[in-house]
This record gives C-alpha cells, sequence and structure tokens, in this order.
C-alpha cells in the first residue's frame, strides 16, 4: 500500500482499518478534539499545538514516514458503512517502537472514540492488528500497557489474548504526575505451539 492512498490496509466486519494521509488532518483532529476529556486523563501530555490541523498534517505524513521505514503502523479505525475517502474517525491502533532482529517486536497502543465504546470495536480493531503483525509484519511479541484503573483497555486486551506480565511503577508522565502501568504482552501463535 503507498502511505498516500486511502485505501484500507486493513478490513474487519465493521471497520476500515487506514493508514491516513495529510490532507485526512481535519478529520482527524476532530475526533481528538471531540475526545479530548474522554482521551486526555489516560494520555502522556501533548505538545500545545497538539489541537491544531497543522500539527495533525505533520504528523500524518511522519506516519507514513514510519511505515515506510517499517518503525511504526499508526491506523485509524473507520466505519465501513461510509467510504474511508469521507468516513469519520473513530478511533486509533497502533504498533510503535517496532524492532527487528533478536527482538522482533512492537508496542500496541491504541484510543476509541467515548460514543462507541461498550460495542467490541476496539477488540475487532486488535484482533486484526494482532493477525497482521503475526501473520505478514512476522512479528514475535507485542506489549501494551494501561493505567492499573483503566478497566476498560484492561477488558481489551484480555479478550484479544494479552496476559498480564507485572506493573510497572511510576512509568509515564500523565498529566504532572508518574503514573504506574500494568504491563500485558501476547506472543505470536507459532510461538506457543512450541
Amino acid at each position: 500500500m503507498r502511505p498516500e492512498s486511502l485505501q484500507a490496509l486493513l478490513i474487519t466486519p465493521r471497520l476500515h482499518l487506514a493508514l491516513l494521509p495529510p490532507d485526512a488532518a481535519a478529520r482527524v483532529l476532530t475526533y481528538h478534539t471531540a475526545n479530548r476529556d474522554h482521551l486526555g486523563p489516560v494520555s502522556p501530555s501533548r505538545p500545545d499545538n497538539f489541537f491544531t490541523v497543522t500539527w495533525w498534517r505533520s504528523r500524518l505524513a511522519q506516519d507514513a514516514e514510519d511505515w515506510r521505514r517499517g518503525t511504526a503502523l499508526r491506523l485509524f479505525l473507520l466505519p465501513r458503512e461510509c467510504p474511508p475517502v469521507s468516513s469519520p474517525v473513530v478511533g486509533s491502533v497502533s504498533l510503535s517502537d517496532i524492532r527487528r532482529g533478536a527482538l522482533q517486536n512492537a508496542e500496541l497502543g491504541f484510543g476509541l472514540d467515548a460514543h462507541h465504546q461498550g460495542l467490541g470495536l476496539m477488540s475487532e480493531a486488535v484482533h486484526a492488528v494482532c493477525d497482521y503483525a503475526f501473520g505478514p509484519l512476522g512479528l514475535h511479541r507485542l506489549q501494551a500497557n494501561h493505567l492499573p484503573d483503566n478497566h476498560r483497555s484492561a477488558s481489551v486486551l484480555r479478550r484479544t489474548g494479552f496476559t498480564v506480565e507485572g506493573l510497572a511503577r511510576q512509568s509515564v508522565l500523565i498529566d504532572g504526575r508518574w503514573r504506574d502501568h500494568v504491563l500485558t504482552a501476547r506472543l505470536a501463535p507459532s510461538a506457543l505451539e512450541r
């Protein structure tokens, strides 16, 4: 897939998971602005210009470059009932810090629009990304972390095969405080067959 295209990289029963081009910045900004209060308490501090089209144009261009280099993959959740070129953004799921060599792993992250919670959309998206990570990308392990009181994220991870491995004390600066995070991981199915 060319990074500039609007084709979905992955398709699930209800979603297109797409790497969006810079000209989709306004749609991504609309999602983040609408979910500022919802996602803010569980997100690291954001730059001052985070809630601007200019910032998102630059970020989406960087996302395409990161994917081209094989270091990260940020996909946005778009409802399938709308054409991907005009569909609203309802969430995101990403593989960041993709490491090759002896590690073959990545960090999984995700966020979902407050009005779309409880419908199983995030579990659907995470399943698809895990299948892609362990299939075509050839990764061996995915890690995902969440705040101890973020029960929705914990539930998504549990439903999609992640297991708790421990607690990282004061690991992420959120809203001016160092916060603990529950560490979870999932291995490629082939690793579990050994």
